[in-house]
């Protein structure tokens, strides 16, 4: 296995996410259909800015960027230690990248177990997520990585 560890995001770090956070989150909800595309990067800024009105230091939510042994940043997470829904002991993942260039090499498996590590180490007794049904990868890592769907929406074109 791929061998990384977590650190908290630096300023600069934090910075640069808030805005690949927002455009990667927009597309994927305009892509679903969800909302539409004017106005959507800056709807995903006021939502993200919501769940974390104190940036960084927002209280129990860890922002980790994923690092290897020789000291490069190779990806991030976001875990909310309070799920959304109020569900008690389950910590919820916002977010979860490996940067292009360093995927299929297993980071991606490396990154979701130091994730579940660090929310384990916080209390909680489960992780939960929510993915986008066109993220077939995503799919594919948090089925063989044991998530189980608790919910599923479905849509077919008329």
């Amino acid at each position: 296995m791929t061998a990384l560890t977590l650190r908290p995001m630096t300023d600069a770090e934090y910075s640069a996410w808030q805005i690949a956070l927002a455009r990667d989150y927009a597309a994927e909800k305009v892509e679903a259909g969800q909302w539409p595309e004017e106005g959507s990067v800056e709807r995903a800024r006021r939502e993200n800015a919501e769940l974390l009105p104190e940036g960084r230091s927002t209280r129990r939510m860890l922002l980790l960027t994923a690092v290897i042994p020789t000291g490069e940043a190779v990806g991030r997470v976001w875990i909310g230690l309070d799920h959304p829904r109020g569900v008690q002991g389950v910590a919820f993942l916002y977010d979860i990248e490996v940067h292009a260039d360093r995927r299929g090499a297993g980071m991606g498996r490396a990154l979701l177990e130091a994730a579940e590590g660090e929310a384990r180490a916080e209390g909680a007794t489960a992780l939960e997520l929510n993915v986008f049904g066109s993220n077939e990868t995503a799919r594919a890592l948090y089925d063989s990585a044991g998530y189980a769907v608790m919910a599923q929406q479905m849509r077919k074109p008329l």
